[in-house]
């Protein structure tokens, strides 16, 4: 008999039976606050019925169009309606399966495109866990540790992580500053500008511990990249469609990618990725170096389609601003009620709109993974579902689909005060 292999861990032990909206519920008809989202996938909620309806009619029409042998309509009508969504000049698209493959198509696409072999990736980074990406991901040694050597031609530069420079007495603006010069030295001494062929930066770091950039940062990797001809790749895996409030999180920093990646919110469960950019660069690929069967899959198209219609019409990024000003100011509610310091508490909430991340730490101001730990379960015991990221586990972040409502974040809320409360006291 065969079995599930033990490498699968587990956040929390449901054992989902359906979902509807927020709501998780197991056979027995316990139900569960879901603010993992299935990690940011499920952008319009559990089974919403408009994209429910939309895969089931597609399922009876085409399931499988493999897009480098026959073309089909609902690949053609996304890539129209996307371009009402993407940042200008971004108008050629290429579908994928998952993030990890969005963002080697990403990079391969950068290779080729420059001519040059190393890329800059920035500490605290997730990409992916596929060699490449693993090799360009640096926000814990789990995703890229015990199967090297990995790719090489990855350089590190630092990341403004407000909260991590505090500990060397820099705020935001100064720890901005230092990562720009370190970047600028990376240039002179690591990858030279003539052998670099791009940078690629998340708006929030994900797994990195839900840090966001900021406008400053983001300036001047564009005015670096522009100086030297180097790309500028954001991966907005986790961040796009809505999650943050706007519609891309590079939209709160005025970003200009020449190469966007999205993923996750963008077909509400139903594998598919994407990689943008203008198409003169699209056509400096080499002939035949993308492909794949699945990418582009009809129903996956089609759920997309009516993801973006039910983020449109229900006013979703909207909805993920306001209830993120709501989420947040709970959240600061119950830090402030247990302070780091003493025996160790919360150390920051940080994220934007709809990605909110509780750090905890120690009494000396050290990563907490082990209370951290503690509280996730704590809320999964009360039937509120969590995440935890950060290098050590030490963030417990929140995620719920775009389509909750105030009484939801309340009652999310309320939950996690009640777990916080029950192991720290």
């Amino acid at each position: 008999m065969s079995a599930l292999s033990p490498v699968l861990k587990q956040a929390t032990p449901v054992l989902a039976e359906r979902g509807e909206g927020v709501y998780l519920y197991e056979e027995s008809g316990r139900r569960h606050l879901d603010f993992t989202a299935g990690i940011g996938v499920t952008s319009t909620g559990h089974c919403h019925p408009k994209v429910v309806a939309a895969a089931q009619e597609q399922v009876g029409r085409l399931v499988h169009g493999q897009y480098t042998t026959v073309m089909h309509k609902p690949l053609l009508t996304l890539s129209e309606r996307l371009g009402e969504v993407l940042p200008a000049g971004l108008d050629s698209l290429f579908f994928v399966n998952s993030g990890s493959e969005a963002v080697e198509a990403a990079m391969r696409l950068a290779k080729q495109a420059t001519a040059r072999p190393n890329i800059v990736v920035f500490q605290g980074s997730f990409h992916g866990r596929t060699l490449a990406a693993a090799s360009m991901t640096t926000s814990a040694t789990k995703f890229r540790s015990g199967y090297g050597p990995l790719m090489p031609g990855v350089a590190i530069a630092p990341f403004p992580h407000a909260a991590h420079y505090a500990r060397y007495g820099m705020d935001e603006e100064a720890a901005t500053r230092f990562a720009l010069r370190e970047l600028d030295e990376l240039l002179a001494t690591v990858s030279a500008p003539a052998d670099t062929a791009a940078f690629i930066v998340e708006p929030v770091l994900g797994e990195g511990g839900y840090v966001p950039a900021n406008s400053a940062f983001l300036r001047g990797l564009r005015e670096r990249a522009d100086r030297h001809g180097i790309l500028l790749i954001l991966d907005e895996v986790q961040t796009g469609f809505g999650r943050t409030g706007r519609f891309w999180g590079h939209d709160h920093f005025d970003g200009r990618p020449d190469i966007l990646v999205t993923a996750k919110g963008l077909a509400s469960g139903f594998p598919l990725s994407a990689i943008a950019a203008p198409r003169a660069l699209m056509e400096k690929a080499w002939p035949g170096s993308q492909g794949g069967t699945y990418g582009g899959n009809a129903v996956a198209c089609a759920a997309a389609i009516a993801t973006l219609d039910v983020i449109q019409e229900e006013k979703l990024v909207e909805n993920a601003a306001e209830r993120g000003e709501q989420l947040f100011a709970g959240l600061r509610e119950v830090a402030a009620a247990h302070p780091a310091g003493g025996r160790g508490g919360i150390g920051d909430v940080r994220g934007l709109g709809l990605m909110a991340g509780t750090e905890f730490t120690t009494a000396d101001g050290e990563p907490d993974g082990a209370t951290a730990a503690k509280v996730h379960a704590a809320a999964a015991e009360r039937g509120l579902l969590l995440l935890t990221c950060g290098p050590r586990g030490e963030v417990v972040r929140m995620i719920p689909p775009l389509v909750v409502d105030a009484e939801q974040i309340d009652e999310g809320l309320r939950l996690w005060r009640e777990s916080v409360s029950a192991v720290l006291g």
